[in-house]
């Protein structure tokens, strides 16, 4: 927790920098302009900021925002009135997003011994019979280790993919998301009747994480949930001693006709290029198992209080700051075609897009998808969040919803934010307010108000990046079995 002592010092250092003051780091150059201002910025918020207030209301007033929920709608009034009362220019940009319902889960292990088990229905999941489906299991470690298994192993089987994250953060995420996503359909391939996933997350507290799957066309849609990693662990050691496991799984979700929703989107008009546009965005939705706190509830929060920082003090930079809270990031990313789509006449004037989408525990830096020389600009950009703690650079930043504005050639960014604790709580029941420091939140709100003023009051903009190459053919898909 940042304690006084500890603002006061940020202060203190924020002083040192306004005022030219030695600093242990290379010359300040294009930021150099822009410290005051950023002063401005992170004293306003440490000492009197909004953020947790803006996210409290979301989580508490409001609840789980699944995408087609009534909570979804509330927030995008909500956030809408909200935004529209610190006198931005706000439009509520329609989009039709997926509707999925979660309804019943039950899971129990039949023999060796009856045992009750901790699922939830993975996103999109299709549901089971009335009656549940009812098999022996077979594990796989992975994507990879199912197809070691073979057709024989697999036929008329649940297949349990038991591949945890192999370390913390985005990197261990990433190397266990893919049996979430693709476990089902390449089960499924091989005949089984249904899947089962360890849930990816790192606390060990018998927690179920959901997420979205992929169906893939070419394979049977078969039922799909997540267990907890302590019940993935039960599973496998009667696996291991040599016990037939029997398992009956029961859902009751169901997949509604798509649902009208939208993007909420504010502007902050420029007062010279206000045709140039500095995005700032977050995800509105949340998964309904908790109340989306920090996934992306605090995204949403530093967005709002980084457009009314910036009104309050009177800090209109030269270009528009337009914050985008995106619909169906979850499940579909239906919000980020969808803008990308009916602003494409302006994404050549969009200078760029920074997404906040990783939490709410403290920044420590930015990264970014730029053209040659990009990341020493914003390196001189990032001298400003020293005080904070974030003056960090790292190649590859964007995010879900701002990358269908890569084809565009926008410079993409994103907040680096501390994720020690991120996958404990990420797309679980325990996703709720009490896991934010309200102080925390605070220096992640005032660092996009930072880089956003920034980047939109600075006399040049980001070098683009060049556009992602086309995706090469699709092999052709495997016959069903």
């Amino acid at each position: 927790m940042l304690t006084r002592a500890r603002t006061v010092a940020a202060l203190a250092a924020l002083a040192s920098l306004s005022w030219g003051a030695p600093a242990p780091a290379p010359p300040v150059h294009s930021a150099s302009p822009y410290a005051g201002a950023a002063g401005r910025i992170i004293g306003a918020e440490l000492l009197d900021g909004q953020a947790f207030e803006i996210l409290a209301h979301l989580t508490d007033g409001i609840g789980p925002r699944l995408s087609g929920s009534a909570g979804a709608e509330e927030a995008v009034a909500w956030t809408a009135e909200r935004l529209r009362s610190y006198g931005l220019a706000v439009a509520k940009e329609e989009v039709l997003v997926p509707h999925w319902v979660r309804g019943l889960e039950e899971a129990e292990i039949l023999a060796p011994a009856p045992q009750r088990l901790l699922v939830t229905a993975l996103g999109g999941s299709e549901p089971t019979p009335a009656d549940g489906v009812t098999a022996e299991v077979v594990e796989a470690a992975g994507i990879e280790g199912l197809q070691s298994l073979g057709k024989d192993a697999v036929r008329g089987r649940i297949v349990l993919f038991n591949a945890p994250m192999p370390v913390r953060g985005m990197e261990g995420y990433s190397a266990a998301v893919p049996q979430r996503t693709r476990g089902a359909s390449e089960a499924a391939r091989l005949g089984a009747v249904a899947a089962l996933v360890r849930s990816v997350g790192t606390l060990s507290a018998r927690l179920p994480h959901t997420g979205a799957l992929n169906y893939q066309d070419s394979a049977p849609r078969i039922p799909a949930a997540a267990v907890t990693a302590e019940d993935a662990d039960l599973i496998h050691r009667l696996l291991a001693s040599g016990e037939a496991v029997r398992l009956r799984l029961r859902l009751g979700c169901r997949t509604l006709p798509d649902a009208p929703s939208a993007n909420v989107v504010a502007d902050l008009q420029g007062r010279e290029s206000p045709g140039e546009i500095v995005v700032i965005a977050a995800h509105l939705d949340s998964w309904d198992l908790g109340t989306g706190a920090i996934d992306d509830g605090a995204g949403v929060a530093m967005v709002m209080e980084a457009l009314r920082l910036l009104e309050e003090l009177g800090l209109r930079p030269r270009r528009t700051i337009r914050g985008v809270l995106y619909m169906n990031e979850e499940n579909g990313l239906r919000g980020g075609k969808a803008y990308a789509e009916a602003h494409a006449s302006e994404l050549p004037r969009h200078v760029a897009a920074l997404e906040t989408d990783s939490g709410a525990a403290r920044p420590t830096g930015l990264s970014a998808t730029v053209g040659e020389g990009g990341l020493e600009r914003l390196g001189d950009l990032a001298r400003l969040l020293r005080p904070l703690g974030a003056d960090s650079i790292a190649a590859g930043g964007g995010g879900a919803d701002i990358g269908p504005l890569q084809a565009a050639s926008v410079p993409l960014l994103g907040l680096r934010l501390d994720g020690t604790r991120y996958f404990d709580w990420h797309h679980s029941p325990a996703d709720t307010l009490d896991k934010v420091d309200a102080q925390e939140l605070a220096l992640g709100a005032a660092a996009v108000a930072v880089v956003a003023y920034t980047l939109a009051e600075m006399p040049e903009t980001l070098p683009r990046p060049a556009p992602p190459s086309p995706a090469p053919p699709s092999p052709a898909a495997p016959p069903r079995p």
